[in-house]
């Protein structure tokens, strides 16, 4: 399908460039009239992060909302987990977050779930982007039939003990010192006091927003900060969250950054030792190293892999009933308690493993090695460089040189006119120079198509 405003993760783009409040309205007022169904009074969720622009966004798409007759539950700053658990709760028949999830504060976006928790298929966005570019006036409710905005409170306790209660009911956190980086963002209330109720001794650093500082030096992204505020409070773990919450890195309690492949790995090999593993695998996509997949079939445990995107991984777990899946940027998907990527919950299932073995997280979370894995992108002007006979018996010897120690992903951006060209391998300087070569050839095809 191609798509002119949504992407692999919602709407999302320069605030007052791309998403602009008019975009705001307008989508507020599609998406409301596709999930208008049945005569019951239609409400929805409306969540956000921290940014600046969030406050513009909001207004228009209540405005959106209500100008369908839709009634409006505005949250506030809330994880994107949480909009998606209380859109389900609430019985709402529409949940929306306001995020660019990891982009810095002048970015924002629109995510949209179904009344289930469940971002949108393909054939649902492709219904809303069709009535953006519709004039609506004539769509709009009657004067009697608009809809009415609140703000409601409670709603983060009622995320707070949905997160608890993915934990067994005696496991206390009580003897970790942990160090929880929120990125300014959206979970800056609820981690920190969830922590602190589970019984951890917890310092927060990434809790202070003032609509500019989401994702700023902090976070997932950039984990640096909480390595070594890590080391300085000498504290048995980090946990990174992203501005919206949806990913998690871990720091161990050396300040060393433990990836989303690392926590597959931990929580499949748990699950699966305390037979929660609903088939025998888990989900992944194309970026996983390979080492997570020579671990787990050593485990007797499949990796499913997947093109880059949570929503490909949530796909395929629904498709075949898998309940793990994952991203190695750290979006983790345990479908038995959340609908997409909670970075919070997956944390809380480490800590359960460190408890469990009583060994540092060092240990507990280094399951296997990675092996060498190198990227590189070629830009070109026009053509596809991919088609090029040259450059295909390239990628062929390639392969058949790696077969059996390795592996080659070459794929397009989606998003930009350059081809990326990942290799990974157990002999680095093999690898290297298999890379190179094909990075040779393409660059050699797009300069003759230019």
């Amino acid at each position: 399908m191609s798509r002119k405003y949504f992407g692999t993760d919602g709407i999302r783009g320069l605030a007052n460039g791309v998403i602009t409040p008019e975009l705001a309205l307008k989508v507020g007022q599609a998406a409301g009239l596709v999930f208008q169904r049945g005569e019951h009074r239609h409400r929805v969720v409306i969540g956000k992060d921290t940014r600046l622009s969030g406050y513009m966004i909001e207004n228009a798409m209540v405005a959106g909302f209500t100008s369908v007759g839709m009634d409006v539950l505005l949250v506030g700053p809330m994880p994107t987990p949480a909009v998606a658990m209380l859109t389900k709760s609430m019985r709402a028949d529409l949940g929306v977050m306001i995020s660019a999830s990891h982009n810095l504060f002048e970015d924002n976006g629109i995510k949209l779930f179904g009344p289930l928790g469940f971002k949108l298929s393909d054939e649902v966005e492709k219904q809303i982007e069709e009535l953006l570019d519709e004039d609506l006036g004539r769509k709009l409710a009657q004067s009697a039939s608009l809809g009415r905005a609140r703000r409601i409170d409670g709603v983060h306790d009622r995320y707070i003990e949905s997160a608890k209660r993915t934990l067994p009911r005696d496991l206390s956190l009580e003897g970790l010192r942990v160090v929880v980086d929120c990125a300014h963002g959206a979970a800056y209330k609820v981690v920190p006091e969830a922590l602190w109720e589970l019984g951890a001794d917890v310092i927060s650093i990434g809790v202070e927003p003032d609509g500019f500082n989401i994702n700023k030096e902090c976070g997932s992204t950039s984990p640096e900060a909480l390595s070594r505020k890590v080391r300085e409070m000498r504290a048995d773990i980090g946990i990174a969250l992203d501005g919206d919450a949806d990913r998690v890195i871990i720091v161990d309690e050396r300040g060393h950054v433990v990836d989303g492949d690392q926590l597959l790995a931990v929580i499949a090999q748990s699950w699966k030792e305390d037979g929660r593993l609903a088939r025998p695998g888990i989900v992944s996509t194309v970026m996983s190293n390979l080492g997570l997949e020579r671990f787990l079939n050593a485990q007797g445990i499949e990796l499913i892999r997947t093109a880059v995107g949570d929503r490909y991984v949530l796909e395929q777990m629904m498709k075949h009933g898998y309940n793990v899946g994952g991203e190695p940027s750290g979006h983790i998907i345990m479908s038995d308690y959340a609908t997409t990527g909670d970075g919070f919950v997956a944390a809380l299932q480490v800590l359960a493993v460190v408890k469990k073995h009583g060994r540092p997280v060092s240990e507990v979370c280094h399951l296997f090695d990675p092996l060498p894995q190198i990227l590189k992108n070629v830009r070109y002007r026009s053509g596809k460089p991919l088609d090029n006979d040259d450059v295909k018996s390239t990628i062929a010897a390639g392969e058949k040189r790696l077969n059996g120690h390795g592996r080659l992903l070459i794929r397009p951006s989606g998003t930009e006119p350059v081809i990326r060209v990942m290799g990974e391998g157990d002999d680095r300087n093999m690898v290297e120079e298999v890379v190179d070569t094909i990075v040779s050839a393409l660059g050699d095809a797009a300069a003759s198509a230019a």
